[in-house]
């Protein structure tokens, strides 16, 4: 789950990390409001969705009087961004941050994730702040920084003193970056967070380390216990099929082509999807309907994927293990009919109660295409579509 920055920056101020002033405008009357609280000539408009690469985009703009405040906010607010991370359709900006200008010295780049290699958090840190970090890692690799951290000890002080010499922060300030960075991880660890980036991180004109920006993703099987965490969601940013399939507990991206998936296993799924791929077809999604799924979840599944209007067919891929054929081919057939369903449909059953599914499916009446396996599957559901 992603939060916004203004939320982001508001989590780390609980946390005793620096972070700008600032506040949230939904219009740009309060994006002027806002600039009359801060104690600052230069004012930072940001528009806040749920993307990098927003300055690029033309989403952040510098505002030197409360006039241009209102000038940006009225550009900005119901303005579409494109950004790398948006995709070509974009985001619509529908909430600002007005934040005080800062004096930059110097940018740096501070991140957290979990390195599932070596099953521990790892402190990322690099002198080239403002630029994608994966840019960084390509170009110039030996600027980047690494601490893995004990989960039984937790980040060292001498760790982040390391990681702040390394990355050439003025020595006065060592200090300084050291307890940003510690406050950092314990936001991290605290929060349940799957990745935390600060970028920038900045050294500013009167000695201080604050956050210029701060990117959070949640762990969402951790949000049980964050309560808190769950209520900064706005469902808003993201794919109203996606957030339907999380109430049924499925697992659903929403992709570009025109064939959808309903796969039983992450695994499965992707190997479906390069195959539709191989065949000369586009998926448009990734759907895991999950080893334990009921007819009913099944029924829903194959609702989400028919919601997407760029569907022209579906490919039912099932490995009954747990997951048993006929379970699948009832859901099938029932959310078929409940539908209406008017695009080709091929189904490959194989595992646990095939022949029953098989049956199912061959008596329901409905126009469904059997394949005997993935390659079949594939090559048909392309045929038809094409």
């Amino acid at each position: 789950m992603n939060i916004h920055e203004y939320q982001g920056k508001e989590i780390l101020r609980n946390y005793g990390v620096s972070v700008p002033n600032g506040k949230v405008a939904f219009t740009a009357e309060e994006a002027v409001e806002a600039a009359k609280t801060l104690n600052s000539s230069v004012y930072v408009v940001k528009a806040q969705i749920h993307a990098g690469g927003r300055g690029k985009a033309g989403g952040v703009k510098i505002a030197k009087s409360l006039d241009e405040v209102r000038t940006y906010a009225e550009e900005l607010i119901g303005k579409t961004l494109v950004t790398h991370q948006t995709g070509p359709e974009g985001k619509e900006v529908k909430r600002l941050l007005i934040e005080e200008g800062c004096d930059i010295k110097k940018e740096y780049y501070v991140g957290l994730v979990l390195d599932r290699a070596t099953s521990q958090v790892v402190l990322m840190a690099s002198e080239e702040g403002g630029t994608e970090i994966e840019e960084v890692a390509e170009k110039t690799p030996e600027k980047i920084f690494k601490e893995y951290i004990d989960p039984v000890v937790g980040l060292t002080g001498f760790q982040a003193r390391r990681i702040a010499f390394n990355i050439n922060i003025p020595q006065k300030l060592v200090g300084k970056a050291a307890k940003f960075m510690m406050g950092l991880y314990n936001v991290y660890i605290q929060k349940d967070a799957s990745i935390v980036e600060i970028n920038p991180l900045v050294v500013t004109g009167d000695g201080d380390v604050m956050a210029l920006d701060a990117k959070f993703n949640f762990d969402s099987n951790a949000l049980y216990r964050q309560k808190d965490v769950i209520e900064l969601r706005d469902l808003e940013e993201e794919d109203a099929k996606e957030i339907e399939a999380s109430k049924y507990d499925l697992s659903y991206i929403s992709l570009d082509g025109n064939i959808g998936c309903m796969v039983n296993g992450a695994g499965l799924a992707m190997a479906t999807m390069d195959i539709v791929k191989h065949y000369g077809g586009d998926p448009a999604n990734f759907l895991d309907v999950g080893g334990g799924a009921t007819a009913e979840k099944v029924t829903e599944a194959f609702k989400i994927i028919l919601s997407d209007e760029n569907v022209k067919g579906i490919f039912v891929n099932i490995f009954g293990g747990i997951m048993k054929c006929d379970v699948i081919a009832t859901g099938v057939v029932e959310a078929a009919k409940q539908i209406g369903l008017q695009v080709p449909l091929v189904v490959r059953l194989e595992g646990t109660n095939v022949d029953l599914g098989k049956e199912i499916l061959n008596q329901s009446g409905l126009n469904i295409i059997a394949a005997e396996s993935m390659a079949d599957g594939a090559q048909k559901i392309v045929e038809q579509v094409g």
